[in-house]
């Protein structure tokens, strides 16, 4: 029997390729599911167990978190990347570390082709694809819920024919948890109107007194929250998810383009992620130079989009990466924030490479390295051009 890797998750669509791809098909089934930071130890004990009940080869778990923060995540802080100014790309991020891990892990035990669950009207279907098809080349791709075009109650039916039990009842929202945000689908995001209710939220307030945490960076990695180091930073992200989660903060969504080309909104929450890039942000506001910051941005807006619709292996992103990597250096201090119901302020920053430093003059109030006699020579070359040209085009 001919070796196929299945990226499971444990709902509908998995469930039905996993038994479709070897009772229908005649594969040898080895499901795999990605952790990137979104599974309790009891679910997966769930999903592994409803796994080998469908009479499969092997079941894996591979924990990707750690190289899911080396990989991809890091950078996203670095880059301060948001999808449109919103979204801190919770799914699309992890989408390509769980597909690259696929493909190596289907590498490694020799496998004949690669499957997963992904329809035919969203982006995971592009993003798994462009990946396993760079990897693994030479290895067949096998869709069954695209390309069979079934709907929900066909695939309902075929299971309990094959005396599947689970719960068919499809969930009000659809939702996808990672250690970068967790995103929220519903029938409000199929509107351009509609905002998502409360009750739709996986976490609920329960904390709503002001509450202020300091965060530390150290060359643009998180490494403390008040006051407690973290050696490694993905620590750190979940104690401020669990500090800041509560207060509700970190909720939007997310209006796209999709890579298939029409328009798509997807709620999500991440708190730990909003806050980490606009705290680094601002510390970076105070150590980096002016012409750091304009071309960080640059770079940093089309990596996030490059990200996005799956060209995470072209070489340019080694090469983005190693930019923003060296943009770092001096992006050290803490960060202080006051965090409130549904929102948080960014109070300020405490660096020893802050650019503010009073040593060189205070903004509006008093210089300390030049004279004003310095400031009218220099004024005057500054504009010179400009004068020169309504001198010559505007005689009157």
């Amino acid at each position: 029997m001919k070796k196929v890797v299945l990226a499971y998750s444990g709902g509908l669509d998995t469930t039905f390729c996993a038994l479709h791809l070897s009772k229908d098909l005649g594969y040898e089934v080895h499901a795999v599911i990605v952790n990137t930071g979104g599974f309790s130890k009891e679910e997966l004990k769930t999903i592994e167990a409803r796994a080998n009940s469908l009479g499969i080869a092997s079941f894996t778990i591979l924990d990707v978190v750690q190289t899911y923060y080396q990989e991809v995540i890091k950078y996203l802080i670095f880059g301060n990347v948001l999808k449109n100014g919103t979204y801190p790309l919770s799914v699309s991020a992890e989408r390509i570390l769980q597909a690259k891990s696929l493909a190596d892990y289907a590498k490694s035990i020799g496998a004949k082709a690669v499957a997963h669950g992904s329809t035919g009207a969203g982006n995971d279907q592009v993003r798994f694809d462009m990946i396993f098809q760079t990897i693994v080349p030479d290895i067949e791709i096998i869709t069954p819920i695209r390309d069979l075009k079934l709907s929900r109650q066909e695939e309902i039916e075929y299971l309990k024919k094959h005396g599947v039990s689970m719960n068919f009842e499809k969930a009000a929202y659809s939702i996808n948890k990672g250690i970068w945000g967790t995103s929220v689908g519903g029938k409000e995001t199929l509107t351009s109107s509609d905002y998502l209710p409360e009750e739709a939220w996986p976490t609920q307030i329960t904390e709503k007194e002001p509450k202020k945490v300091s965060l530390t960076f150290v060359q643009g990695e998180l490494k403390g929250v008040n006051g407690k180091s973290f050696d490694n930073p993905v620590d750190a992200i979940q104690t401020l998810q669990e500090i800041a989660a509560p207060y509700g903060i970190g909720r939007d969504i997310h209006v796209g383009d999709t890579i298939i080309g029409i328009k798509g909104r997807v709620g999500f929450e991440a708190a730990a992620p909003l806050i980490i890039i606009k705290a680094h942000q601002l510390l970076e506001k105070h150590t980096l130079t002016k012409w750091q910051l304009f071309w960080k941005n640059q770079m940093a807006e089309f990596y996030g989009n490059y990200l996005h619709e799956g060209h995470y292996l072209d070489p340019v992103m080694r090469n983005l990466e190693a930019f923003l990597s060296s943009t770092q250096e001096f992006v050290s201090g803490d960060v202080f924030v006051r965090l409130e119901e549904k929102r948080f302020t960014l109070l300020g920053i405490s660096s020893s490479h802050d650019l503010m430093s009073s040593k060189f003059g205070s903004y509006g109030e008093m210089n300390k390295g030049y004279t004003a006699e310095d400031v009218k020579g220099f004024t005057r070359i500054l504009g010179n051009q400009t004068a020169i040209f309504h001198q010559v085009n505007h005689h009157d």
